[in-house]
């Protein structure tokens, strides 16, 4: 394992190869996953060790990945808190009573490991089954997670959420002093079952403009890694929409910031402190044009990763619900072949 090329990417050692692995990988875009999934509701296949075990390596069999991410979802501790919510399809996570008030704040309890045994329990067996390819846990960031709860479900505008954080910062500083606690919680449950690295999704903090940014959600996220840290696994941090927020993200305390589609890896090596590598940043809407395009854009992106300290090729956001999975494959050869030469 210490080998691993993502693993070394990871802490900016050289590397035999740049490693891959794509944002959503296990999931909705194998027609495997739709069958293992029929019937069974989002959050139920996210308690179920079998159906976790089976679905995280379900894109580890087809593709040439160099890490595994484990299948579960960012609202899987909100629930095992309490939380009363569903994922609905084609909609997203939504909440019966959102909160608007300190009472809700309030009801938010620690997690603790017997909360998530299920959780346990599947890292151990993949840990056993993937062998030397390493395997990365995750949770939702606490901007994302508050976003969630203040608002009910998605929002394009979180004009709740801003609303509580500028209008009543104490509240908001418990919530999410609150929301980081269970991450960190949520987080050490995977390390202690045997992750190898750790990914902190903040989908939505891009929403986020940088003074708010590095006042309401830094100090959070800058606890996160920092718990983390003792447990000597690598920790990657990743948000949609922060070309504006890589500087202030990367001083959060990761080893690799992810970079969506939107800056180049060479500007986002310019934007990010050293001492960091990067991730990313393939847009995965690409992946349906013709191959010939794919290739271009793919070995532009290895190209520019050169510019960092180190690069693990990864999409700038998730896997398409209607991606070929044969392009995926067929990418995450490429970005082996190409990275090994010398005239990228």
């Amino acid at each position: 394992m210490t080998e691993s090329p993502f693993l070394l990417a990871c802490r900016r050692r050289p590397v035999p190869h740049t490693p891959v692995w794509f944002m959503r990988q296990a999931g909705r875009s194998l027609p495997e996953y739709l069958r293992v999934r029929e019937g069974v509701p989002m959050l139920e296949s996210c308690a179920r060790p079998d159906m976790i075990v089976e679905i995280t390596l379900q894109p580890v069999r087809r593709y040439a990945v160099d890490a595994a991410i484990f299948f579960s979802d960012i609202m899987v501790p909100l629930k095992a808190i309490g939380v009363d919510l569903d994922i609905k399809p084609g909609v997203g996570p939504v909440i019966a009573d959102p909160i608007r008030d300190a009472s809700g704040v309030a009801a938010l309890r620690p997690l603790v490991p017997d909360d998530v045994p299920y959780v346990t329990e599947a890292v151990e067996g993949l840990v056993g089954e993937l062998g030397s390819t390493p395997l990365i846990g995750f949770a939702g960031g606490p901007f994302t997670l508050a976003s969630y709860l203040i608002e009910g479900g998605p929002s394009k505008n979180h004009e709740r959420t801003k609303a509580l954080m500028y209008g009543e910062p104490e509240l908001w500083a418990d919530l999410m002093a609150r929301l980081a606690d269970l991450t960190i919680a949520f987080l050490k449950v995977q390390v202690a079952a045997g992750a190898s690295a750790v990914q902190l999704f903040d989908s939505w903090v891009g929403a986020v403009a940088a003074h708010d940014y590095r006042e309401s959600v830094l100090p959070h996220t800058r606890r996160i890694f920092a718990e983390i840290g003792p447990l000597g696994v690598p920790r990657i941090h990743f948000g949609v929409g922060t070309g504006e927020l890589l500087g202030p993200m990367g001083e959060a305390g990761a080893d690799v910031v992810g970079v969506d589609w939107r800056v180049p890896l060479d500007e986002a090596v310019s934007r990010v402190p050293h001492g960091k590598a990067l991730q990313g940043n393939l847009d995965p809407a690409i992946l349906f044009a013709p191959w010939e395009t794919v290739e271009h854009r793919a070995r532009d992106v290895l190209a520019r990763g050169r510019t960092a300290e180190g690069h693990i090729f990864n999409l700038g956001h998730g896997v398409l619900p209607s991606t070929d999975p044969d392009v995926l494959a067929r990418l995450a050869d490429l970005v082996h072949e190409a990275s090994t030469d010398d005239t990228l």
